[in-house]
């Protein structure tokens, strides 16, 4: 299995006046609460509808705390709290800031493990990953990777898309 990635142009030109292309991450498809909910029956000894019960309470508890304005931190997965993103103009007192002058927002942060000097080593999902350009992946349906593969951190190039799903590379 491997991160499948495409080249993309970004729509800002930089100093120079050039566009210039990056890395995109490409999602292949989506996975779904009861997917998930199967694959860790399929790890473990609970059934398919235990397993969904746990994500189930799983959000409701998160929600719980994170409405409560305190972080949840899930070891190996990461950190979870909510932020505010102002969506208006500021005002000109203390006294006049509300909640409507933004809007809130869940922010993630995955889990990281630090080297001896305290800098940040890798993040846990995406640890060990092998990443693959679409249009040079090999022709054979072994699943073997090609020569550009790497480690790869996020989807730092391009602008972020919110999760749309990009043309099938598969297809």
């Amino acid at each position: 299995m491997s991160v499948i990635y495409k080249a993309t142009q970004s729509i800002l030109a930089n100093k120079a006046g050039k566009k210039l292309f990056y890395p995109r991450v490409v999602l292949a498809g989506n996975v779904d609460t009861e997917q998930i909910a199967q694959e860790i029956a399929e790890l473990s000894s609970l059934s398919a509808g235990d397993s969904k019960n746990v994500i189930d309470n799983l959000v409701t508890v998160m929600k719980r705390h994170l409405q409560s304005s305190e972080s949840v931190t899930l070891d190996g997965l990461g950190t979870f709290h909510l932020t505010m993103k102002s969506s208006g103009k500021g005002v000109e007192s203390k006294d006049d800031v509300s909640a409507t002058q933004a809007t809130l927002m869940v922010r993630f942060l995955p889990a990281s493990t630090r080297n001896a000097d305290r800098t940040v080593a890798t993040r846990s999902l995406v640890n060990g990953a092998k990443c693959i350009r679409f249009d040079r992946q090999p022709t054979s349906t072994s699943g073997g990777d090609s020569g550009d593969s790497g480690q790869g951190g996020s989807d730092s190039g391009g602008s972020g898309d919110g999760g749309v799903i990009d043309d099938n590379p598969l297809g």
